[in-house]
């Protein structure tokens, strides 16, 4: 039997916290955006694709509006990493739950026996990101809506009307430029364009 003290000093070893960590991320590639289910939806993108495009479009937005693009990055990359420990939770159990201080509380866990620099910068990116008072954090929710309603768009153009209620209310919380200017060109843009300019078919 391994005794209390070896196990605590294992916990708070700053190496077995990131691997922790590393392994606890892996969980978000398995978790679903249950947002999509009110919509028809049966299997919707993972936490962690969102994330990952949400970074993409951070990244791009970011240039666009003149702010540090390492740090939209960071915020969009770690905006989610709670939904690890207490899932994804659409807005319907937001009206009922305090979501919120849920992921506040395992963000603080999750990150405190974390190396002494990561920890500390990544509390500061958090505090940054929610106090929505600078550029580079409205950037980074610019992105996250944003990447939610290009996914919408990707829903309905592939035969999910209902995913166009998305479109409803999410639009007004965008607040740059860049973003809007998106948003109105993904309105009148079909998904499928990307690709369809590439394939050729020859008899």
């Amino acid at each position: 039997m391994k005794s209390p003290n070896k196990n605590k000093r294992k916990k708070s070893n700053p190496d077995f916290a990131a691997l922790n960590l590393f392994a606890e991320a892996g969980l978000l590639k398995k978790i679903r955006r249950s947002g999509w289910w009110v919509a028809g939806i049966k299997d919707p993108e993972t936490v962690a694709e969102h994330c990952f495009r949400c970074t993409v479009m951070g990244y791009y937005l970011a240039h666009l509006e003149k702010v540090d693009p390492s740090k939209v990055v960071l915020m969009a990359l770690f905006n989610d990493i709670h939904e690890s420990r207490i899932n994804d939770l659409h807005k319907m159990g937001h009206y009922y739950i305090d979501f919120k201080e849920a992921e506040k509380k395992v963000f603080k866990d999750q990150i405190a026996h974390l190396d002494k620099n990561v920890k500390n910068e990544l509390e500061s990116l958090r505090r940054e990101y929610e106090g929505q008072r600078t550029k580079a954090a409205i950037v980074a929710r610019d992105a996250d809506i944003l990447e939610c309603l290009l996914q919408a768009k990707e829903y309905y153009d592939n035969g999910y009307p209902k995913a166009k209620t998305f479109f409803q209310r999410a639009p007004d919380h965008l607040k740059t430029a860049s973003a809007k200017k998106f948003w109105k060109q993904i309105q009148g843009w079909h998904s499928a364009q990307w690709w369809q300019h590439i394939v050729k078919f020859e008899r």
